[in-house]
């Protein structure tokens, strides 16, 4: 179901919960509703108004990638970037590494599966923004 989009800072600054397989109804909620914003690449549910460690987000090839309880573990060759985001109004200047690993779960016929992942550049860039809505921080 498509959500509107969130724009309380008491909401987006809050730590989200661990997500369980029983959130799987949330993670269709974000894939719809990114899919209808322009321009738009990533979405974490606390963006929605739902503080749930899920995010999705589009990769070059406009798949849609799902993930529950994203972390970072490791990251590799940190710069500085600009970011803006679809729930604040000013860009925000941030440091990114290039490289990251990531662990994450993943919903496989209804059941949350670990993983580790590593990710590079954009995506990598994508993924640290959604890990930082996860923890509450407003960038």
């Amino acid at each position: 179901m498509i959500k509107e989009l969130c724009k309380d800072t008491a909401i987006l600054s809050t730590r989200c919960e661990k997500a369980t397989a029983a959130d799987a109804d949330l993670a269709q909620d974000l894939v719809d509703t990114l899919q209808t914003l322009d321009d738009a690449a990533c979405l974490a549910a606390n963006q929605i108004g739902v503080t749930k460690a899920v995010v999705v987000w589009m990769s070059d090839d406009g798949a849609y990638h799902v993930m529950f309880n994203p972390r970072i573990m490791m990251g590799l060759r940190a710069g500085k970037a600009t970011e803006t985001c679809l729930t604040l109004d000013e860009p925000s200047k941030v440091t990114r590494y290039d490289k990251v690993k990531v662990s994450f779960d993943e919903l496989v016929d209804g059941q949350l599966v670990p993983r580790k992942r590593d990710y590079v550049g954009w995506e990598a860039q994508m993924i640290q923004h959604m890990v930082d809505h996860c923890m509450g921080k407003l960038v």
